[in-house]
């Protein structure tokens, strides 16, 4: 996997006191400041990552479709000939709390999303009857069927 390891602009210093990573930045002048932010929020995503980690969840909706892991691997049935095999990167978990619900877990903010948007894209969810994979939440706006009256 990735190191984690963040490179820090250059004249910041950044210590570790008590626990907490103090970010000292070279002056008040602006572009030090919008520097300061953006590698204060990038060092505590990575340190929030390393506690909690993230998580997307996916929800898979058809009828008979279902998602199972087999060791590291995602197994899913979603009305295809075959079985969808996908194995994660080594950083990223894969849970699964039901047959339709699929987590999504890791340390890196954004290999969690990977992961998450190519697990979708192996059925984004179509229009007509919302079937597919939806992240959780993700609102599909139907459309109309022609109806045979």
């Amino acid at each position: 996997g990735k190191s984690r390891e963040h490179r820090i602009p250059n004249k910041f210093t950044a210590e570790v006191k008590d626990k907490t990573i103090v970010i000292t930045r070279p002056s008040d002048a602006r572009v030090d400041k919008a520097l300061h932010g953006t590698t204060r929020s990038l060092i505590q995503n990575m340190l929030s990552g390393l506690t909690q980690g993230f998580e997307k969840k996916l929800k898979i909706q058809g009828v008979g479709y279902k998602a199972q892991m087999k060791g590291k691997t995602l197994v899913m049935d979603i009305g295809f000939s075959h079985s969808i095999n996908y194995t994660p990167p080594e950083s990223v978990t894969i849970e699964i709390q039901s047959p339709t619900d699929i987590v999504v877990k890791g340390i890196n903010k954004q290999e969690v999303g990977e992961v998450a948007a190519e697990i979708r894209d192996y059925y984004p969810p179509e229009p007509y009857k919302g079937k597919g994979i939806r992240y959780e939440g993700e609102y599909v706006r139907q459309k109309q069927g022609k109806s045979i009256a």
